[in-house]
């Protein structure tokens, strides 16, 4: 278990869990999750300073409720306040960490020495997908987090093959219960206040750019919800951008596929730190 800290990020109170030392990493957890998601990056504090919060609502950090993209990005850069963090930081999302990764880089970019984008994009909703966000929160609303985890979960994993090894099954069974877990502990109002942010956040390929540090974009192979061509796409936009496919993997590959996961990321920053 890492340490947690409670800091106060404007009317926020924000659980963060750190552990280790070294260049700053800080990681963001996917819609409708926390910080629980990346329980098999800890062994990346052997090199790094993990930072790893709740997002406002979500989690340990209940008690307000997110109103924007924008908003959660200001609080990642307060958290940084918060904690002495003087030096740029790597920013790293999942999904809807992803556009909060790629908020704090336009909106606080001297925060920001390199970014990990993961099973994201960077496109707004469309109005049919901001759509169906509006009747997933009422959805929620009427019936509670059951019925957002029964939706969600079976678009989040790739299936293991009949040929996958017991580990790997196993591994793909604990990955489901933990995920249930994580979203039927989230509160009914953050849930709503967080399907109606993501539904309103902007296009971001022009803000994206902009953005000049190094970006690792990660992506399932078998991701449904943001699919490869998605992260394919962000590629040709973000100037100094590349891209990794990750086999047998869907939206969520830091739980997924760990080893391949926490290697590129470390490779990526070895590089950083030559380049």
């Amino acid at each position: 278990m890492m340490p947690i800290h409670h800091v106060t990020v404007g009317d926020a109170r924000l659980a963060v869990h750190t552990s280790g030392s070294g260049r700053p990493l800080v990681l963001l957890h996917a819609f409708p999750l926390d910080h629980e998601m990346w329980r098999r990056q800890a062994e990346l504090d052997e090199s790094l300073r993990l930072i790893v919060p709740d997002l406002r609502g979500f989690g340990a950090s209940a008690g307000t409720v997110p109103k924007s993209i924008a908003e959660l990005a200001d609080d990642v850069a307060g958290m940084l306040d918060a904690l002495h963090v003087a030096e740029p930081a790597v920013v790293c999302g999942v999904s809807m960490g992803g556009y909060v990764a790629q908020h704090v880089a336009s909106r606080h970019p001297d925060r920001v020495a390199a970014l990990v984008l993961v099973d994201t994009k960077l496109e707004a909703d469309t109005p049919e997908a901001r759509a169906a966000r509006t009747d997933l929160a009422g959805k929620v609303g009427r019936v509670g987090q059951a019925i957002l985890a029964d939706a969600m979960i079976p678009r989040l994993f790739a299936v293991p093959a009949t040929t996958a090894s017991a580990a790997a099954k196993a591994r793909h069974a604990e990955n489901l219960a933990v995920v249930d877990a994580m979203i039927r502990r989230q509160r009914v109002e953050t849930i709503q206040a967080a399907l109606a942010a993501l539904g309103e956040r902007p296009d971001m390929i022009e803000a994206m750019q902009r953005v000049g540090v190094p970006t690792l974009l990660i992506v399932g192979a078998e991701d449904q919800i943001t699919p490869p061509a998605c992260l394919e796409a962000a590629e040709q936009v973000i100037p100094n951008a590349r891209l990794l496919i990750v086999p047998h993997a869907g939206h969520l590959v830091p739980l997924e596929a760990p080893e391949v996961f926490n290697r590129a990321v470390l490779e990526f920053l070895a590089e950083v730190s030559r380049s």
